[in-house]
């Protein structure tokens, strides 16, 4: 088969796949108390590129793991990753009414609910990864409340609120954003592998130099987009970081030196993967997916 459509037949059916467990995961959208039910599902279901769940089963696969014991981590990332969209979009925060390319969810159901189906689907992620078939499913747990924490995401977009109308080195925005994208992403890195062998410690090393370089790359890419493309094909308001005055790759670098930046981790996550050999395809197609998407 050839390579492109291989990766294309990978990706479609581990996003359905993850489409279909989010959907048994989270609560019925008549169960009570059901605006908040519906409020959930609204935020996860049908949206977003799915790219930290790829990256648990692209790891799982890496360590020998079949994709229903990835289910799990894959979930409770992917939960985490919608509640922090929530309350990013609140007028708090970084008021945004689009999201995914609809209304965001406080648009929808008002702040309140939006806030409480953050603080929801914050908590269900936990319960989805404490039952998971894992070695041991409290290391995980721990992993991802580091990950989600102060240490990581929430401490991110701290610095960022910090950080408007301040002008930070390239060294000081990398801290950011290893922070508050590369967190998770690393935490679906490692814990996707997890659902396998053991890591040699050279190994994890290895995984976490990639999980490095391909989370910061992200977030170079997404500065890039957020100046060069459009709120149809982002899904979301385009240049909202400019508009509010907020330190990016972009403005601490310029549009092309942030282009070369990420292609630049695109190569540096590739070349920590080295050891894996063959087993590493898909998270170096999902490198290469990082950097090389449009929206």
């Amino acid at each position: 088969m050839n390579p492109d459509l291989a990766w294309a037949v990978w990706c479609g059916e581990r996003q359905r796949r993850i489409e279909d467990v989010l959907a048994r995961v989270l609560p019925a959208a008549d169960c009570a108390p059901a605006p908040l039910s519906r409020a959930m599902r609204y935020a996860v279901l049908e949206g977003g590129k799915r790219m930290r769940p790829l990256l648990a089963y692209a790891a799982g696969e890496l360590t020998g793991s079949l994709p229903e014991v990835v289910d799990a981590p894959a979930a409770a990332v992917e939960l985490i990753h919608a509640y922090s969209l929530i309350h990013d979009d609140l007028p708090c925060m970084d008021d945004d009414a689009l999201r995914r390319g609809k209304p965001s969810c406080h648009a929808a159901f008002g702040e309140a609910t939006a806030l409480l189906a953050g603080d929801a689907l914050q908590a269900l992620a936990f319960g989805v990864l404490a039952g998971a078939r894992l070695r041991d499913p409290a290391e995980a747990c721990a992993r991802l409340a580091e990950a989600a924490g102060a240490r990581g995401m929430a401490g991110g977009q701290a610095v960022d609120l910090d950080s408007v109308h301040a002008t930070l080195s390239r060294a000081e925005l990398e801290t950011m954003h290893r922070m508050k994208t590369g967190a998770l992403i690393h935490a679906a890195v490692r814990l996707g592998a997890a659902c396998g062998r053991p890591l040699a410690d050279a190994e994890a090393a290895a995984l976490d130099a990639y999980a490095a370089a391909a989370g910061l790359a992200f977030q170079v890419v997404d500065d890039v987009l957020d100046v060069e493309g459009s709120a149809e094909s982002l899904g979301k308001t385009a240049g909202k970081d400019v508009a509010q005055g907020k330190p990016t790759f972009v403005s601490c670098l310029g549009l092309a030196a942030a282009r070369e930046r990420a292609e630049a981790l695109r190569a540096e996550a590739c070349a920590a993967l080295a050891p894996f050999g063959a087993a590493a395809r898909r998270l170096t197609e999902l490198a290469d997916w990082i950097v090389l998407r449009t929206h």
